[in-house]
């Protein structure tokens, strides 16, 4: 059975656009921010952002959060049953791991055919500029990278990253009736974490953490570790900051997969990271994502009247297609208009 891990490590083995490794900056020995991270053309029209908090205990919880997913793509949720002190630990383990010595980092590092490790953002290879921004990408287990940068100390570790995936999917609690690829034993859901380190910047106003992007995966569960500003969603053309308020509130966003499985009724957000001068920001992304060998297609097509805006494939070739063309998998996989024309006369 393939794993996300292999399927990334397969996509990114094929794409031939890929050769060069870039390793983060040594944030401690910069002091101006180098002309390769300058970006000129940011928005600085940001607004407040007033996305939908939702109460997992609100009787009208699935409609809250299917209002939310139509309309904004993202939300927050509370009583989730994910202890404070658990993330805490998480935030602690993460601000240790981010704060190695540079060269102690590097140990880790993910080679430019690897799914996990330390690095930098695998989009940045579609913009021109570089982004002030190092992760520790863990898909399963996170041992093996971790023993590189704490041989002696690494345990601990991993046990607090271990604890908070079993949290995570204890949290989702999906009655097996209701997803098709969770009736068979041999298939689970495949899911990653993402630890987020964004420096303070001597820049800020012209530096970027994340480039904007789309999530692949169904959903990311997104805990901001730090009380510091940065994560912006896009929503009619407007940029909106969504600040912290909230330090046990569980971030939701909407990704492709979702996008495609709701044939284009859910949104699938566009986001990005802003920098600040002084606060050091981290973050935690928690990915869902159905087996990759899980044919993706619209689950209800309202009454069958509804064509399906998308072809039917697999999680891993989509995951193929998003390695190789980032913001253009959609296009590239929605059913023209001779296919949509067909399957009206197969009705």
């Amino acid at each position: 059975m393939t794993t996300l891990a292999e399927a990334y490590q397969e996509a990114y083995e094929k794409d031939l656009s890929d050769h060069n490794q870039t390793t983060p900056l040594d944030f401690e020995s910069v002091q101006t921010l180098p002309e390769s991270h300058v970006w000129h053309d940011q928005s600085h029209e940001i607004e407040s952002s007033a996305i939908p908090i939702i109460d997992l205990h609100d009787p009208n919880v699935i409609k809250l959060i299917r209002h939310a997913s139509e309309t904004w793509g993202v939300f927050e949720l509370t009583a989730h049953g994910i202890p404070l002190k658990l993330v805490k630990d998480v935030e602690e383990e993460a601000r240790r791991l981010f704060s190695l010595p540079f060269q102690h980092k590097m140990q880790a590092l993910r080679t430019a055919n690897g799914a996990t490790g330390y690095g930098i953002a695998k989009i940045a290879k579609f913009y021109p500029k570089l982004m002030w921004h190092e992760g520790f990408t863990i898909m399963g287990s996170p041992a093996a990278d971790a023993v590189k940068l704490w041989p002696n100390h690494y345990i601990h570790f991993c046990d607090v990253m271990e604890s908070y995936q079993k949290k995570m999917r204890e949290a989702l609690n999906i009655p097996r009736q209701d997803v098709k690829w969770v009736t068979s034993s041999e298939e689970v859901a495949s899911t990653g974490l993402q630890l987020n380190s964004y420096p303070p910047c001597p820049d800020h106003s012209t530096a970027l953490g994340l480039a904007p992007h789309t999530d692949t995966s169904l959903f990311t569960l997104l805990h901001q570790l730090s009380n510091t500003n940065g994560l912006q969603i896009l929503k009619d053309g407007k940029w909106f900051m969504v600040a912290p308020v909230n330090p046990h509130a569980l971030l939701v966003n909407l990704g492709d997969l979702l996008h495609l499985m709701s044939n284009g009724r859910f949104t699938s957000v566009v986001h990005r990271a802003a920098v600040n001068q002084n606060g050091h920001r981290l973050s935690a992304a928690y990915f869902y994502t159905p087996p990759v060998e899980y044919e993706l297609s619209a689950l209800c097509l309202e009454g069958l009247d509804q064509l399906p805006l998308y072809r039917t494939l697999k999680v891993k070739e989509y995951v193929a297609l998003k390695v190789r063309h980032f913001d253009k998998a959609l296009y590239l996989v929605k059913n023209k208009v001779d296919d949509m024309a067909s399957w009206e006369r197969r009705k």
